[in-house]
């Protein structure tokens, strides 16, 4: 029996024209605070202090850093910079003593082959294989 598994579920609908619901909210809330800086504010004022404010809410809308939306990055900046930061220092397991230099030759994971990309594709593929061959001999039954 095979089950049905769902796909793109990280990909967002498009609600309002091109737009997801967070990319138009966000896009809204910049040029909304733009408009009312306009305004209440001189027009050279209202661009200084309104600006920042609607180009932030394009780089929330539309920027990514390293393919995740910019309000995670932004996020975690700021939880970075507000919270306590705490550094350890133990001098006794820093340092090499004849022992743990002994534990570190012996260590066999020093000896398991390295997995390297063409070994993981020649796995993968003969995977399939046998797998195929699972299937096209229970279907024959």
């Amino acid at each position: 029996m095979r089950f049905q598994v769902p796909q793109f579920i990280e990909i967002e609908d498009k609600v309002v024209g091109p737009l997801t619901i967070s990319q138009f909210v966000f896009l809204a809330g910049g040029a909304g605070f733009l408009i009312a800086m306009w305004l209440t504010l001189p027009s050279w004022l209202a661009v200084i202090v309104g600006g920042p404010v609607a180009v932030l809410g394009a780089a929330l809308a539309f920027y990514k850093v390293n393919d995740r939306p910019f309000i995670f990055f932004l996020q975690h900046g700021l939880e970075y910079f507000s919270k306590d930061k705490l550094y350890i220092w133990d001098k006794n397991r820093t340092q090499k003593s004849p022992q743990n230099i002994l534990e570190a030759e012996n260590d066999p994971a020093k000896f398991v082959p390295a997995a390297t990309a063409s070994k993981i594709k020649d796995l993968a593929w003969s995977l399939d294989i046998k797998e195929s061959d699972i299937y096209s001999r229970q279907n024959q039954r």
